[in-house]
């Protein structure tokens, strides 16, 4: 029971490092108003359990292999909205957050979190808050009170309704970049690259990866050699 007499938060844990899991779901338990319902170390096992045990909040890492977090929680979001995102992860960097934040994410820790800072992100997220550590708040407050940054090269938006990360995967195979080395790039899985491939010629109507070229100059993502 929760301090208010509530039904506990039912929480799924996902993290790919065994030891950290288990620290983790073993820290939960001892956490007044949570009951950890399930634990996957990866993505595409996060979704299955959101869709087997449809809980409150998933505690979600980052860097996974097969599916990583930002994806999973893109799916989550979409697929089954009633179920809250809390990122926990190493990492604090702008290339983790925002994605992570994009992909619909409503809380963000780092594992240096304590068990009250974890607590309070929970139920921040399920009353419709935002569960965010000291340092993410201040680090968003910086990037929206600081000066505009420069635009980039590379930032026309993408037609066809292509996500964010499969405007990312077009561009690098317009870079030339083969699957293999573009799930390197992005820390994911090749499965996951192929994933997001198939999505993104679905959505465009490409049939093959000379295509995914001419489409990617075509609509300002990638400049050709000399423009």
């Amino acid at each position: 029971m929760t301090e208010d007499g509530g039904a506990p938060a039912r929480v799924v844990v996902a993290d790919d490092q065994t030891v950290v899991r288990e620290g983790i779901v073993m820290l939960l338990g001892l956490l007044p108003g949570i009951e950890v319902v399930g634990a996957a170390a990866d993505g595409d096992e996060a979704v299955r359990l959101v869709a087997e045990l449809d809980p409150d909040v998933v505690l979600m890492d980052l860097r996974m292999p097969r599916c990583d977090g930002v994806e999973a929680t893109a799916r989550i979001r979409a697929e089954y909205p009633r179920t809250q995102v809390v990122v926990l992860t190493t990492f604090d960097d702008d290339a983790s957050l925002f994605p992570a934040l994009g992909a619909g994410a409503r809380g963000y820790l780092t594992k240096d979190a304590d068990g009250d800072e974890i607590v309070r992100a929970v139920r921040s997220v399920l009353s419709g808050d935002a569960g965010l550590s000291p340092s993410i708040q201040r680090r968003l407050l910086e990037r929206l009170s600081g000066p505009e940054p420069a635009e980039p090269e590379r930032s026309a938006p993408a037609a066809d309704g292509l996500t964010a990360r499969e405007t990312e995967v077009l561009v690098l195979i317009a870079d030339g970049l083969s699957n293999q080395e573009i799930a390197r790039a992005l820390h994911v899985s090749t499965a996951t690259v192929k994933t997001h491939i198939n999505n993104l010629f679905a959505k465009t109507g490409i049939k093959d990866r000379s295509q995914a070229v001419r489409y990617a100059f075509r609509n300002g993502l990638v400049r050709p050699p000399g423009g």
